[in-house]
């Protein structure tokens, strides 16, 4: 499984299946909390993973199709769309320095 330092984490994609709806609230809350980092943050298609993505966030449905779209990529599955302790590992690895694995 690809391992990232939380320090060269610099874009993080959440892919989901449309690109839009649920995804909007959730990229919209991890900029809030990374904040003061020079991490991008930003949505797409599960089907349509930038090469630029450091790390994918998906949720645990959608975590093989991503899998098989950016292989080489660290993917973070979530299963709840608010206050999944997935987001918190995120953002600690990358605030902290932290290794993140997936």
């Amino acid at each position: 499984m690809p391992t990232i330092q939380g320090s060269d984490v610099h874009k993080v994609v959440l892919a989901c299946e449309a690109g839009m709806g649920s995804s909007v609230l959730l990229v919209s809350t991890l900029k809030k909390r990374l904040k003061g980092t020079n991490v991008d943050v930003a949505h797409t298609p599960v089907s349509r993973i930038p090469a630029d993505a450091d790390v994918v966030v998906c949720h645990r449905g959608l975590e093989a199709t991503a899998r098989n779209v950016a292989p080489d990529k660290v993917i973070v599955a979530f299963d709840m769309f608010m206050g999944d302790p997935a987001f918190d590992r995120l953002v600690e690895a990358i605030t902290g320095g932290g290794s993140l694995e997936g």
